[in-house]
């Protein structure tokens, strides 16, 4: 184990711990394609030589820049023709302007000055930098999902009191202790009478008006015996049935309640 602080190694090399920069660190030619795609195109490419070397982008010194920019050309020619194709055309721009600088100035208007070769560059550049700055505050600004996420929380609301549905094995019990009450009333007495289950469904209906909740044993009056109970209680599983009426609960095991279904307007 070499000499080291804390034994760390800096690097593995095919699973073994380096422990210092090797000395022959081989470079493959493919990493510079890092740095060559570095620019988003030729202007960016030519405002940073300018802005580098702090020249006056309003007086370019086209030799100079001119250049440096065939160097950096002729450096991604061989790696990738595609993309050198839009750097030579700027190039050919650049060696044009600067052909043009070189020739004497056209004669103009007494009064007006010449022409500068370099000033449609100069705009372009200007016009360049102007929006790659405003793009990079836009950058800076915080962005939802990249920078921040949006706390969402979920409640459940709802406009009317959820209540727990009454099964079947609810009914049966209320239904017995109503059987077991009746009996306790019976009178032996023989009559014979036709009771219509729509009749007394109207009469549930009229109980029912102008009250909240009605306890699921006020309808039924064991002194009427038990006739008159079952065809009660059958009126009542056809107004649930039609869904004239609502058989709720506070809670399990607590009292039935019945009240007239709701019906939007």
């Amino acid at each position: 184990m070499p000499d080291v602080v804390d034994h760390v190694a800096v690097a593995r090399l095919y699973g073994e711990p380096l422990f210092a920069m090797p000395q022959d660190l081989y470079i493959p030619p493919d990493a510079l394609e890092v740095f060559l795609e570095a620019f988003e195109g030729p202007l960016d490419l030519l405002l940073y030589l300018i802005r580098k070397q702090n020249f006056n982008i309003l007086d370019i010194p086209m030799a100079g820049v001119t250049r440096q920019y065939l160097v950096y050309v002729e450096e991604i020619r061989g790696r990738n023709l595609e993309l050198a194709a839009e750097y030579l055309l700027m190039a050919a721009m650049l060696i044009e302007i600067k052909s043009r600088m070189l020739l004497p100035p056209k004669r103009v208007a007494v009064g007006q000055e010449a022409e500068d070769p370099r000033a449609e560059l100069v705009r372009r550049l200007l016009e360049y930098e102007r929006m790659k700055l405003a793009a990079a505050r836009l950058n800076a600004v915080p962005q939802f999902g990249r920078d921040f996420l949006k706390a969402q929380v979920l409640i459940e609301q709802s406009l009317q009191p959820r209540f727990p549905e009454v099964n079947v094995v609810d009914l049966q019990e209320a239904w017995h202790d109503i059987l077991k009450r009746a009996k306790l009333v019976q009178h032996h007495r023989i009559t014979r009478a036709e009771l219509s289950v729509r009749e007394h469904m109207g009469m549930i209906l009229k109980r029912l008006q102008g009250r909240r909740f009605v306890v699921f044993e006020e309808l039924f009056d064991p002194a009427k015996g038990t006739p008159v109970l079952v065809v009660t209680f059958i009126a009542l599983l056809e107004l649930a049935k039609e869904t004239l009426i609502e058989i709720t609960q506070a809670e399990v095991f607590a009292p039935l309640y019945v009240r007239l279904a709701y019906c939007p307007a």
